[in-house]
């Protein structure tokens, strides 16, 4: 009786043992990988994060590696670290209430327009640095899902909701018809907490509901890597960059031939709080932004706004006629070609621009038809109605 005592409970610690084992292989491989081989974290924990959590890198390794999006050099490191996600587009608004906002500083390129009401918005596309806290964000627009489509195969696009009223301004029903709903969209109404979150107190006073979403770049790729099976690869295997068409870049870009160091834009007449200035910091080689005649700051940096480059892309602007409560709903002719400014190194270029479809890239050409050469350096883009105000000088 007592050897079958014995057996009986060696044979429940052997069971026990085995169990736990196999549980314990279980739950290690569901947060080491996920579907396809994809990484389940694109931040792993060997990489340098902030204080505020951003993933940061030692700025002293060599810089020898260009970055697609804006062309400026960063470490062997930091591409290793790029290069397991895609393009990522976040709707970032920029009414009165919102400032100072998140995140802007670190997007590689920023989009600029009129949502509604002569208050502007802006698309932010992160790949090369980690955007760490972004926010306020706010709706998709249908002329924003033009520029972020320029992104390569299923660019990441984080929103929050959107026009939806039947029309051609329905972005909502648009992100539909290209087959990007439940994929590489990231509204989030469908996705919502901890990817979101809304904080009231972060701007430091009374604002409305609307002007509380934030999230990190990282949360939201991670999200499309362990939710959707998007990385830098598609669920089908195909890489992001497959047809993207790179600006050129250079140490010595094009440079115009007119002074450009205090640029003026006001997009809807009167409008002054949305009114911008740019002007040109010679010792950096950056233009500053100022916004409503302020020095526009990022939250999470309490430095002011910077780009290397500026482009005005004057486009016609109308009233999408869609039902929508005051027509507020706004469409830009996006595609085709039209007049442009490109300010670098503190001189004006006076060009066109050219996108023949949404899929297509934006290109710029100088007065003699060559294309525009980019300095390395974060690109603002500024799409100005043909009846807005550009001065520069």
């Amino acid at each position: 009786m007592k050897n079958n005592k014995l057996i009986l409970i060696i044979l429940i610690i052997a069971i026990y043992l085995v169990s736990a084992g196999a549980s314990y292989m279980i739950f290690a491989k569901r947060n080491t990988g996920s579907v396809s081989g994809n990484p389940a974290s694109l931040t792993p924990q060997n990489l340098t994060k902030d204080a505020s959590g951003r993933v940061t890198f030692n700025d002293k390794d060599p810089k020898t590696e260009v970055c697609p999006i804006n062309g400026v050099m960063y470490s062997q490191k930091q591409k290793e670290w790029w290069e397991k996600h895609r393009p990522l587009g976040i709707m970032i608004e920029n009414s009165e209430d919102a400032r100072p906002q998140s995140g802007i500083s670190f997007a590689d390129v920023t989009y600029e327009a009129v949502a509604e009401g002569g208050i502007t918005r802006t698309l932010n596309v992160f790949y090369c640095q980690d955007g760490g806290q972004v926010g306020p964000v706010r709706s998709a627009r249908t002329y924003f899902l033009d520029f972020i489509s320029e992104y390569g195969s299923y660019p990441l696009y984080a929103h929050v909701g959107g026009a939806n009223t039947d029309g051609p301004a329905d972005a909502l029903g648009q992100i539909e018809e290209y087959g990007w709903g439940g994929y590489n969209d990231l509204n989030q109404f469908s996705i919502g907490f901890p990817t979101f979150w809304r904080d009231y107190d972060r701007l430091g006073h009374d604002v409305a509901t609307e002007h509380t979403m934030y999230s990190t770049t990282s949360k939201l790729w991670d999200f499309a890597a362990k939710n959707r099976d998007l990385t830098n690869i598609d669920k089908k295997g195909a890489l992001w960059n497959q047809d993207f068409v790179a600006y050129t870049f250079s140490d010595t870009p094009t440079v115009g031939t007119i002074p450009g160091k205090s640029i003026h834009i006001e997009f809807w007449e009167g409008y002054k709080s949305y009114f911008v200035d740019w002007k040109y910091d010679s010792a950096t080689g950056l233009y500053l932004r100022n916004n409503g005649g302020v020095a526009h700051i990022d939250k999470d940096t309490n430095k002011q706004l910077t780009a290397k480059t500026v482009v005005v892309l004057s486009m016609v602007e109308s009233h999408a006629n869609d039902g929508y409560e005051n027509d507020a709903h706004l469409l830009y002719k996006d595609k085709g070609e039209g007049k442009a400014m490109i300010f670098i190194n503190g001189t004006e270029i006076k060009g066109t621009w050219q996108k023949d479809s949404r899929t297509d890239r934006t290109l710029l050409f100088d007065q003699n038809g060559k294309q525009i050469q980019f300095a390395r350096g974060k690109i603002w883009f500024e799409i100005v109605p043909t009846t807005g105000t550009v001065t520069a000088q």
